[in-house]
């Protein structure tokens, strides 16, 4: 496609574009403050395509960040190690899951012992707790033998 005709006149549309592709300048710190502002007032007072062009003639059109090659976008991608049973993400729940139940037990079995209260209502506590945590452990770990290519 053609450059547009310097003196064909320009639409809001271009005029937004061109105002766009000043705030993404302005953001990368290619125009300081003033600069962008001067530009900014200069685009939406542009009635040709010429007008804009100058107001942006000076600034790359692509990021120069991507002009480096596609090499550098392939390492910024990492995968995340596979998670195992030994990994926090896993142990730190199992480890409160144990010390609030130990809690509760103990609480009742000191209930049990000085009192005629026998209910064991701590199993309602490790019970629906321990099912929900049964099935998030299971729900990674066969995530971790796909990734690692076990099956």
């Amino acid at each position: 496609m053609s450059d547009p005709v310097p003196s064909i006149r320009t639409s809001d549309v271009e005029r937004d574009r061109v105002a766009q592709l000043l705030q993404e300048h302005f953001a990368q710190g290619r125009l300081d403050h003033e600069e962008f502002t001067d530009r900014l007032g200069r685009v939406y007072k542009a009635r040709t395509a010429g007008e804009l062009a100058t107001v942006t003639g000076d600034l790359p059109e692509r990021d120069l960040a991507d002009v480096r090659g596609a090499a550098s976008r392939q390492e910024e991608f990492a995968v995340a190690p596979p998670i195992s049973l030994r990994d926090p993400a896993l142990m730190v729940p199992w480890a409160l899951y144990l010390g609030v139940n130990v809690l509760c037990f103990v609480i009742w079995l000191i209930l049990f012992l000085t009192t005629d209260h026998d209910y064991p209502w701590f199993l309602w506590v490790m019970g629906p707790w321990g099912i929900v945590m049964g099935v998030v452990t299971m729900g990674v770990l066969p995530g971790r033998r796909n990734s690692s290519g076990e099956e």
